[in-house]
């Protein structure tokens, strides 16, 4: 049944996409997911935006404690493919990956459905950014 909807449902996406990343624009230290200039077509599974250098795991925590505090549902969603158990199962530790793992660490998967609206973005990037500055890392250049 959803497949005989499936164009509808990656309009109304792509419509929640295109709000979060017009928020997006006005945030310095945080940046919206990457598409490589060669992509003509993107669907996300999940909105994952990355925080600027000068964040770290503990100040990605608190961002996300401070998003749950507001009943947004943003996750640290990210972690290096060395890192989980197949891996590490083969000999692979933390630190074998330093860019994957400080990558990792700086990653937030935000809200991310057809039933979000203008405002509920504009309040989940607004409290994104009243959080950026509560951990001290304020307005930081990525």
């Amino acid at each position: 049944v959803q497949l005989q909807r499936l164009e509808e449902i990656l309009t109304r996406r792509k419509e929640v996409e295109h709000w979060y990343a017009r928020q997006m624009q006005s945030f310095e230290g945080i940046k919206d997911p990457y598409v490589a200039p060669y992509t003509a077509t993107v669907h996300w599974f999940l909105y994952m935006v990355h925080l600027g250098t000068r964040f770290d795991r503990g100040s990605r925590d608190a961002i996300v404690e401070d998003l749950l505090t507001e009943e947004i549902h943003g996750a640290a969603y990210c972690q290096p493919l060395h890192l989980q158990r197949f891996y590490v199962d083969r000999g692979y530790r933390k630190g074998a990956c330093p860019i994957a793992e400080k990558n990792g660490e700086r990653a937030i998967a935000l809200p991310f459905h057809g039933r979000l609206t203008a405002e509920q973005i504009v309040f989940i990037v607004h409290t994104l950014k009243d959080a950026s500055v509560n951990v001290g890392a304020g307005a930081t250049i990525y």
